[in-house]
């Protein structure tokens, strides 16, 4: 399994007041798009989401998002480290990903970009 990087996941009120801070923070142009109701920024390393309260109780649940080269393989690793896959994996726009409880209790995305 290789680890290529990680989002961190920012729940905001407003995103179009958070927006400019951390693109001049990054340095960079924030990437948006929609996601079940949530209004989603992406930045850098950073994800900043906003919308109603229900759907943001499970998005704080996770604590980052990690970029790897092969969910597939990230989900046999992660078994057999004895960590708990609770979706996915799963197609997304960009390519898969899973969420998975670590033996912990910690809850982190793991995403690639095979198609």
């Amino acid at each position: 399994m290789e680890i290529l990087g990680a989002t961190l996941r920012v729940c905001v009120d407003d995103l179009e007041t958070a927006v400019p801070f951390y693109e001049r923070l990054a340095g960079g142009r924030a990437l948006r798009f929609e996601r079940g109701g949530v209004s989603v920024a992406a930045i850098g390393c950073f994800l900043l989401m906003s919308g109603p309260e229900s759907e943001l109780e499970v998005l704080r649940k996770v604590a980052a998002t990690i970029a790897v080269k092969d969910v597939e393989e990230t989900a046999r690793v992660l078994t057999e480290l004895g960590a708990r896959v609770i979706a996915g994996p799963v197609a997304t726009p960009g390519g898969r990903n899973l969420i998975a409880l670590h033996p912990d209790g910690s809850v982190y995305e793991y995403a690639d970009t095979n198609a």
